[in-house]
């Protein structure tokens, strides 16, 4: 007992009775209250050296790290450096321009869907062939370029029409690139029928021939009966021939848009039944080209 109050007078010095509180003293009794003291000052004194060893240990791991040298970032690999561009300059030549080729009428390289028209008309214009115009185009493809292409003689000039208002309203409504390719003759009716697609859109096999002439009529007027009458059959006639003129005159102007040619001239010619030559209607602008 003697060697451990020498060890606690050697540890806490001075008086240990005035050191601790009054409270503790009167509760603890002498020799486990020293026993006590000894322990949690023990304590005590264990985790202040932990402590401040700690702390000191890592301030000394902190100065390591901050004056250890950082290690020098990877080299990226070098990109290659771009080519330099090669200036590429046309040879210099006094040479003329070489002549464009003449032109023999053959372009079907350059019209490729010309060469199978979806809808292929042939004979007199007539019901019949209005209704294998109806049901070739039924059968045509929904999408992209439609050809349609016309031989024939002549025939209904009013069947011609309406085919044609039916290309119209097809153009109008789905916005579709419609071409017309004439072969060998397209004579009166047929040209009424072309004229239902723009000058820029039509085209001619080489030797096709166009006709273009005034409407016909054949008719005889018989007159019997009271005067009046014949007045009103004389002037109902008088009134269907003034219409056909104004019908003709319109399908006139049709054929003739964005071409060189005047009204005036195609009314002066067509009473005579004006043949066109293919290459003729090309260099008049009623076509764009011949194949």
């Amino acid at each position: 007992m003697a060697e451990q109050e020498t060890l606690l007078e050697r540890l806490v010095p001075g008086d240990l009775e005035h050191q601790i509180p009054a409270a503790i003293q009167r509760a603890l009794p002498g020799g486990f209250r020293n026993r006590l003291l000894q322990v949690g000052l023990g304590l005590l004194i264990t985790l202040g050296f932990a402590f401040l060893v700690r702390r000191w240990i890592e301030q000394r791991e902190a100065q390591r790290r901050a004056l250890a040298p950082r290690p020098a970032a990877p080299a990226l690999p070098a990109a290659p450096e771009p080519d330099a561009p090669v200036a590429v300059t046309a040879p210099v030549t006094n040479a003329p321009p070489p002549e464009p080729l003449p032109d023999d009428g053959s372009q079907a390289t350059r019209y490729p869907l010309l060469a199978r028209p979806h809808v292929a008309l042939s004979g007199p214009v007539d019901q019949a062939m209005y209704a294998s115009f109806r049901e070739q185009l039924g059968a045509a493809p929904r999408d992209g370029t439609l050809v349609v292409s016309l031989s024939t003689l002549g025939g209904d000039p009013e069947v011609a029409r309406l085919m044609g208002d039916e290309i119209r309203l097809l153009r109008d409504y789905s916005g579709r690139e419609i071409l017309f390719l004439g072969k060998v003759a397209v004579y009166s009716a047929g040209a009424t029928f072309m004229a239902a697609f723009p000058a820029d859109k039509r085209f001619l096999t080489r030797g096709t021939r166009l006709m273009i002439h005034e409407r016909q009529i054949q008719s005889t007027l018989a007159l019997s009966g009271p005067l009046r009458t014949q007045v009103a059959s004389l002037k109902a006639k008088l009134h269907e021939i003034e219409e056909s003129v104004r019908i003709e005159e319109e399908g006139f102007r049709d054929i003739i848009a964005g071409s060189t040619v005047s009204f005036e001239q195609v009314s002066e010619r067509a009473p005579a039944n004006w043949y066109i030559e293919a290459e003729e209607a090309r260099s008049l602008g009623l076509v764009l080209d011949i194949i």
